[in-house]
């Protein structure tokens, strides 16, 4: 925090000024408190690991990363209704309205397309003459 502090008397000049006192105060709190940002990295972490595993799933061609990709979409419509309710605006029923026909379109294709089985690769056979 003194270092946040010394960076921003020194380079922005705002020594003495009290909103950016009470910006890093504020902040050295939210830091040091550690119960709603632990939660909230914690989540992100959780979040990102199931990410990369449909990531890698997908890459793979595997039917239960598609099937991953689906609910780790829908999983953000609860959040988005939320937003909605709590601060209704144009853009967040917009982005609402885009999430949900992602999800319903994902649905449709993985429906649509039964699970196939990998291909073996072909084996290629060298001529002789």
């Amino acid at each position: 925090m003194d270092n946040i502090s010394d960076w921003v008397s020194d380079e922005i000049l705002l020594e003495h000024s009290r909103v950016v006192r009470y910006l890093l105060n504020r902040l050295q709190e939210i830091l040091t408190g550690g119960g709603v940002l632990r939660a909230t990295a914690f989540l992100s972490l959780f979040y990102c690991g199931v990410l990369f595993t449909e990531g890698i799933g997908v890459y793979l061609q595997k039917r239960w990363a598609e099937v991953l990709m689906v609910f780790a979409t829908a999983a953000l419509i609860p959040l988005e209704l939320r937003h909605v309710f709590h601060r209704p605006t144009i853009g967040a029923g917009i982005i609402l309205a885009a999430n949900c026909f992602i999800v319903w379109f994902l649905y449709r294709v993985l429906k649509r397309e039964p699970a196939q089985a990998p291909t073996p690769p072909r084996k290629v056979v060298a001529e002789t003459h």
